[in-house]
């Protein structure tokens, strides 16, 4: 037995010596330099410890303040011939449950049981470590327990983590033998697990594998593939010769002659794997196939391209692009060739077809007074329809293509100015047509009270007369799909700029009402006005087009008097409805605008009566009008709320605030200056929400006081004079939508994700369906796992539904006809733990038939995922199978099969 002397002043680390007991390596540093003497009495400022081929009985006496570090720093250490170097270069910290023992004569220290041993950015934990410092080398293995090898060695340098049954580790070189190594890439989607009989670890970065497997299943059990011999660099790449995939550890003939996995959490670019199948109207085919394009870091760029072996072919650009605090976007071009049927027979047809779409966003941070916007969809009106890619099935039913490109400018130096330009564009589908401005142009001025500070309260007629200008520019093309972007749409636009000044003042009135009152003047300049010309018999009636500077000018006059009304009912304290409050917003409006015959023409129709016209007549900013108009309006505006009791009472005992009616609105007007029918249409609009906002109604309706005649005609008499009610019902609509899930009726009810359409240019929705997408897609687990609480269902089967139901009635000319009723629906159910299924469909009462259907099954396989998505009827008649692995990694092994529907029939 030996005793060492520190003389007072060294430092030591006493945390070790506590109740954890851990141990500072400092008998090993001693040891390896050869510091020793003989056993003597500790001096005044000196400890004791006492090293013994046995376990390490540790004796301590502090002479000074006891420290609580784990470290070990030797201040001074005396030179003498004996004293060798370390071979460490940092300090190593170690602990175990059971014991610690040093052994001088092997020149090995022993850790068992719950050892752990921490050494510069090495961590290693197991049931026993032996540290041989005469070769550098440390040794971490199982221990038996009960018949049974537990704590196996946990190994961690950096942000490499190894989970292996034994591993032999070189402090020095850093290099490792490491016999059934399990580790996982966590930094990559899906996650990549990777297993080896025997690893040579020979630095940081470089791994050698022997009889590996890799897997995104943590136990290797549903597959993995086996490489016989490997290189791995984590967070990189795997390099590997002869591999095959197992299947539930059977071989399978999916093999490489050498692969190269990466693994980076970087984006890299690289080819896209694509998919196979077969139609039966254009042959073979290879679809979504391409390269991808890291340009930068904050943009990329995806090629993908169709083939079919009839000569059929599609191409596709999609690219995503962003810039922290400044903007994101996503940009998507496809173009599809499609040819039907072989040349030389009757039914052989060509036809292209294309599709643009375009999302950007600024962030706010960006630009606090300018900002740049665009949703751009755009294309040919049957590309949704006739497209043959499958992950364009979800938009089918799409039957309007919209788009808006904005930029605005705020100038916010007193007066201050909002500047927009915007470009925009509507098509309809069915019909073809296409409306578009390119561009508009629209300014508007802060208002200006000429007679009140720009601070403080305004009082007064006076104080509140105000006035601003509004500059509104545009051009606008009615044209075709045919004539989109042609020499004709440019002929055929219009365009004109309209300047408006609006003049206004308000104030109380017999403290209860509000009084608004004032008038605007508007200079309308076009830039092409029509001229017609008598008729004649041989040339008919000839419209010229007049290119050139012309201008009109109108103004108006107009006042509203406007109230609200408070009415409170109070039910008692008894009853769950503690109280309903009626809101009322009854107000009277007047407008008065005078005519302007002097901007009008004359011209002989065909029956030889003259008629007025205007120059201006089809221009984007109207016509003067012809004749005086003194009407006045009347408007009443309704809401219903309640507060209720919580059915808690003893919890919560404060009243919940609900909207029974959200609105409630009653609009008409009476003409003064007309001869005939001097009262307008009744118009009614209502809406609520019902279940905490899960349902939604909206309604409206249009009565009108006068009768028509036999040729369903307005005439200048009332409906009750005419035989029939108050006023006749011409129109009526309503649309009730209602989505509810299991935790609809839960207490903390937290809306679920949604399926969404919309990079695809569909609906955020899915009551059209969902597209086929799903190889391209990142699966998780959490949709249907996490909800179920366990496999029998004992708690609750998730599941959700979607309804909509619209209804129109038509009346105009005693039609009395339902113009459209159809009711869409979709939901999702999960039948149990990994199986859940879906549907979307609908049925047109109208029409009397079932809307667009489709049927969603999916499977969680745990490391795999299967979909399965059929269209059973219809002209879209179709289905599409899917297999594959989960995770970005080995996405590409994948298998699916699919129909595309057959239109034709």
């Amino acid at each position: 037995m030996t005793l060492i002397n520190l003389p007072y002043g060294t430092k030591i680390g006493l945390k070790a010596l506590q109740t954890n007991r851990q141990h500072i390596l400092f008998g090993f540093f001693i040891l390896l330099c050869g510091v020793f003497s003989h056993a003597q009495e500790p001096k005044k400022g000196e400890l004791n410890i006492t090293v013994q081929d046995s376990v390490q009985k540790l004796q301590t006496k502090p002479i000074a303040p006891q420290s609580t570090e784990t470290e070990i720093a030797i201040d001074t250490i005396q030179k003498d011939s004996l004293t060798r170097r370390s071979f460490l270069d940092g300090i190593i910290k170690y602990k175990a449950k059971d014991y610690v023992k040093i052994s001088r004569s092997e020149k090995k220290i022993y850790l068992f049981d719950q050892a752990e041993v921490y050494y510069q950015d090495v961590e290693l934990k197991a049931g026993i470590i032996v540290i041989d410092y005469s070769n550098n080398e440390v040794y971490a293995g199982r221990i038996r327990q009960n018949d049974s090898l537990v704590q196996a060695p946990y190994f961690k340098q950096g942000e490499n983590e190894v989970e292996p049954d034994s591993i032999k580790f070189n402090f020095k070189t850093k290099r490792a033998l490491i016999w059934n190594s399990r580790s996982e890439q966590k930094n990559l989607g899906g996650g990549m697990n990777v297993f080896a009989k025997l690893t040579k670890k020979e630095n940081d970065s470089v791994y050698y594998l022997y009889e590996g497997k890799l897997s995104t299943d943590k136990t290797f059990s549903d597959y993995y593939i086996r490489v016989r011999k490997g290189k791995f660099v984590p967070g990189k790449k795997i390099i590997a010769g002869f591999s095959n995939m197992y299947i539930a550890d059977v071989p399978t003939p999916i093999a490489i002659p050498f692969a190269y996995f990466p693994i980076t959490s970087n984006r890299k670019s690289g080819l896209i794997f694509p998919t196979f199948g077969e139609n039966n109207e254009r042959g073979y085919f290879i679809q979504n196939g391409g390269y991808y394009f890291v340009i930068n870091d904050n943009f990329d760029l995806a090629l993908l391209g169709d083939f079919y072996t009839n000569g059929s072919y599609g191409f596709r650009a999609e690219s995503i692009y962003k810039k922290r605090y400044k903007y994101n976007g996503r940009f998507n071009f496809r173009y599809e060739n499609l040819v039907t049927s072989q040349k030389g027979f009757d039914d052989y047809r060509r036809s292209s077809q294309y599709n643009i779409q375009w999302s950007h966003s600024q962030d706010s941070k960006a630009s606090p007074n300018s900002n740049f916007s665009a949703a751009v969809n755009l294309g040919s009106s049957q590309f949704y329809t006739n497209s043959l890619n499958q992950i364009n099935a979800g938009n089918q039913l799409n039957n309007s293509l919209n788009s808006s490109i904005n930029y605005t400018k705020i100038f916010p130096a007193y007066p201050s100015v909002n500047l927009s330009v915007t470009a925009g564009h509507s098509q309809n589908t069915q019909t073809k047509s296409v409306n578009m401005t390119l561009p508009s142009l629209n300014a508007s001025m802060e208002r200006i009270f000429p007679f009140a500070s720009k601070d403080g309260v305004k009082k007064g007629v006076l104080q509140n007369i105000n006035f601003t200008y509004n500059l509104s520019a545009s051009n606008q093309y009615n044209t075709t799909e045919e004539e989109f972007f042609t020499d004709k749409m440019y002929r055929e636009g219009r365009n004109g700029v309209r300047h408006n000044i609006p003049i206004s003042t308000n104030f109380k009135l017999f403290k209860y009402l509000s009084v608004t009152a004032g008038g605007s003047y508007e200079d309308v300049w076009a830039f092409k006005t029509i001229e017609k010309q008598d008729y004649e018999s041989d040339k008919g009636q000839k419209i010229d087009t007049i290119s050139g500077f012309s201008r009109f000018g109108k103004y108006n006059f107009n006042a509203s008097l406007g109230t609200t009304i408070y009415g409170t009912w109070t039910l008692g304290k008894n009853s769950k409805l503690e109280k309903i409050r009626h809101v009322m917003r009854p107000s009277i409006s007047w407008g008065y605008n005078p005519a302007f015959p002097e901007t009008y023409k004359e011209y002989v129709d065909k029956n030889g009566k003259v008629v007025q016209y205007s120059p201006f007549e089809g221009g984007i900013h109207g016509v003067p009008s012809l004749y005086q108009t003194n009407s006045v309006g009347f408007s009443l505006a309704n809401t219903l709320e309640a507060k209720v009791r919580s059915k808690d009472s003893l919890t919560d005992t404060k009243p919940r605030k609900i909207k029974l009616l959200n609105q409630l609105n009653f609009s008409t007007s009476y003409n003064m200056e007309a001869d005939t029918l001097k009262l307008a249409p009744i118009r009614m609009t209502g809406g609520t929400s019902l279940f905490d906002g899960k349902m939604s109604l909206n309604f409206g309706a249009t009565f009108d006081p006068y009768a028509i005649d036999n040729n369903g005609t307005r005439i200048n008499k009332w409906n009750i004079d005419n035989g029939g009610g108050l006023a006749r019902i011409t129109q009526a609509n309503a649309n009730l939508s209602y989505g509810f899930s299991n935790k609809t009726f839960e207490k903390d009810d937290k809306k679920s994700g949604k399926v969404d359409n919309r990079n695809s240019g569909g609906r955020e929705d899915d009551l059209f369906g969902t597209a086929n997408d799903f190889s391209r897609q990142n699966f998780s687990d959490e949709d249907v796992n996490k909800e179920i609480e366990n496999p029998a269902y004992n708690s609750a089967i998730p599941w959700d539904l979607r309804l909509v139901y619209t209804i129109n009635y038509s009346n105009s000319r005693r039609q009395n006809e339902i113009s459209s009723n159809s009711l869409m629906m979709s939901g999702n159910i999960a039948l149990a733990p990994k199986w859940k299924i879906g549907f979307s469909s609908g049925y047109d009462f109208k029409g009397k038939g079932i809307t667009y259907t489709q049927l969603r099954f999916e499977r969680n396989l745990n490391s795999w995922a299967m979909n399965f998505n059929w269209v059973p009827f219809g002209g879209n008649d179709s289905w599409y199978f899917f297999i594959g692995i989960k995770g970005s990694v080995l996405s590409d092994i994948k298998w699916d099969k699919n129909r595309p529907p057959r239109r034709r029939l």
